[in-house]
């Protein structure tokens, strides 16, 4: 009709604002955080705590049955990922076979560092070791720095574990998958060897009193030996299974070898069973403070670290001495 005003607006639908039929209903929120963000913070935290669990376990079996604080574990841990390159390099093995033979290579380079250098320091007082393991450390990563630069060199992952796994909520990689499946599987191994078989007990008697057991004529020296390189390679394992993710850089267990202390000094110094516990689960608190509290995500291990040593200067799973 002529000269009418504009039609009005038709009323708002009884379904309310954003409840229309062509509006796509509000995300779900998990305490007011999206759930893809949540869970790959949590992913982010397993894999770092896989990592950690592995690191802190051989650190553990080290000093539990050496009395030795190896400050040169972080090294070792570079060591690892830079064999595994070597091997792809060199000689065209690919990574299931540097997940075999890098741990071999390296756990026997710490053999004879332990044969050169730290069974001298066995009867002094645990820093003579702390800072002979620090020094090595550094020399260490001060020629590989010196030969590749601080630039990370790329290693593939395995094709068999390429791709990922829709979950619904989340795509969960299969590799990452992998890592925190296998290093499970590897600290829980290690603590049912050492601690409820016949050689896990020939290891703890050799350490408490290496002269009964040599009488009974088990080899403590070689036994002794074989238990450093064995602490070697479990963080050998770790660089391996490192380098597809964070890339093989001779700094790359420069910062993470700091947080692996504070791990093994919360779950107590020597105790297999809370370096594995405490390293998924500090990895996990790490995870989720980067979600509701970005800022201290970086401090979060050493604040724990501070509040456990207050209450329990022993750790979490230490003994009193």
């Amino acid at each position: 009709m002529a000269g009418a005003g504009p039609t009005p607006p038709p009323p708002p639908s009884r379904e309310g604002r954003g409840g229309g039929e062509g509006n796509d209903p509000a995300p779900a929120m998990i305490l007011g955080i999206p759930p893809q963000a949540l869970f790959g913070q949590l992913l982010i935290g397993l894999i770092n705590g896989a990592f950690y669990a592995m690191l802190s376990l051989g650190l553990s079996v080290i000093f539990g049955l050496l009395n030795i604080i190896n400050f040169t574990h972080g090294a070792q841990y570079m060591m690892g990922a830079f064999a595994a390159y070597f091997l792809l390099q060199y000689a065209g093995l690919g990574y299931w076979w540097a997940l075999l033979l890098a741990p071999l290579v390296v756990g026997l380079l710490g053999m004879v560092m332990e044969r050169l250098f730290l069974r001298w320091l066995y009867s002094l007082d645990h820093l003579y070791g702390l800072l002979l393991t620090f020094g090595l450390g550094l020399m260490i990563q001060g020629l590989f720095r010196n030969q590749f630069g601080s630039s990370g060199l790329p290693y593939a992952m395995p094709a068999q574990l390429a791709g990922g796994r829709n979950l619904g909520f989340m795509v969960l990689p299969n590799y990452r998958a992998w890592v925190i499946v296998f290093s499970l599987a590897l600290c829980l191994g290690t603590w049912f060897v050492i601690e409820r078989t016949k050689l896990g007990s020939y290891l703890r008697a050799a350490t408490e009193n290496p002269a009964l057991v040599q009488a009974f004529g088990i080899n403590v020296p070689r036994m002794i030996t074989l238990t450093y390189g064995f602490g070697v390679a479990l963080a050998a394992v770790a660089g391996v299974l490192a380098a597809p993710i964070y890339q093989v850089n001779p700094l790359m267990g420069a910062d993470l070898i700091i947080v692996v202390f504070a791990v093994v000094v919360i779950g107590g110094m020597g105790s297999i069973i809370g370096s594995v516990i405490t390293g998924f689960g500090l990895g996990l608190i790490e995870g989720l403070t980067k979600v509701f509290y970005p800022e201290a995500s970086n401090t979060v291990i050493f604040v724990i670290m501070a509040l456990v040593l207050l209450v329990k200067p022993a750790g979490l799973f230490g003994r009193a001495q």
